[in-house]
C-alpha cells in the first residue's frame, strides 16, 4: 500500500471516528435531541448523513448503527417513549431503534453514491433523505410492530386507517426540524469533506 493511500485510508478513519464520537456525545449530552414532551427532536441525522455521503454507505451503516445503539440505551430511563415501548417489547424496540437507523445511514449512502457524478446534488439530496429515511423507517416499523399493543387506542383516536394522517400527527414540526436543520448543515459540510479527501487521493 502507498504512502498517499495509507495517509487517505488514516483520514478517513479519524473522520469516521470523529463522526462516532459526535453521535455519541450528542445522544448523552442533551446536545443531540431536543425533547417536547414525549416527542424528540434529534439531531444525530446530521453525522450520519456527513458520514455516509463522505466516506460511503458502509460507514453510513457504522454511524447508523452508532445512532441506534445510542437510541436504544436512551430507552432505559433517558426517553419517556423509548421507556413505554422498552416496557411493551424488549426486542421490538430494539427493532425499531437500531435496525431502522442502520438502514438509513446504509440508503443514505446509497443515494449519494447514485448521483456521486454531480456531488453538489448529490450531497444535498442525500442530506434530505437522511431524516426523511430516519422518519419513515421509524414510524413505519412502529407502526408494523406496536400498532397490535397498548398503543392500538391511540391509533384508533387518530385514525390509522389514514397513515398520512398519523405521520402528521405524531412527526409534524419536529420531522420538519430535523430535515431543514440536516440539509443545511450535512450539505456544505459533506461537499467541503468531499474536496479535502479527493485531494489526497
Amino acid at each position: 500500500m502507498s504512502k498517499s493511500k495509507k495517509q487517505e485510508n488514516l483520514v478517513k478513519f479519524v473522520q469516521l471516528s470523529v463522526l462516532v464520537a459526535l453521535i455519541v456525545l450528542f445522544s448523552f449530552t442533551g446536545l443531540g435531541y431536543i425533547k417536547v414532551g414525549i416527542v424528540e427532536i434529534t439531531l444525530n441525522c446530521i453525522p450520519v448523513a456527513i458520514g455516509a455521503i463522505v466516506l460511503g454507505p458502509a460507514a453510513g451503516a457504522v454511524c447508523g448503527a452508532t445512532f441506534g445503539i445510542t437510541s436504544f440505551i436512551q430507552c432505559f430511563g433517558m426517553s419517556a417513549f423509548g421507556a413505554i415501548l422498552l416496557g411493551i417489547s424488549p426486542v421490538r424496540t430494539f427493532i425499531t431503534a437500531f435496525c431502522t437507523r442502520v438502514l438509513v445511514g446504509l440508503f443514505t449512502g446509497l443515494i449519494f453514491k447514485a448521483l456521486k457524478e454531480k456531488k453538489t446534488i448529490g450531497c444535498a439530496v442525500a442530506s434530505l433523505c437522511c431524516p426523511l429515511l430516519n422518519t419513515f423507517l421509524f414510524i413505519s416499523t412502529f407502526i408494523l410492530l406496536f400498532r397490535n399493543t397498548a398503543f392500538q387506542t391511540f391509533y384508533n383516536q387518530l385514525g390509522s386507517e389514514n397513515i398520512v394522517k398519523f405521520f402528521i400527527a405524531f412527526c409534524g414540526l419536529n420531522g420538519l426540524l430535523e430535515i431543514i436543520t440536516c440539509f443545511i448543515i450535512s450539505t456544505p459540510t459533506s461537499r467541503v469533506l468531499l474536496e479535502v479527501n479527493r485531494k489526497l487521493k
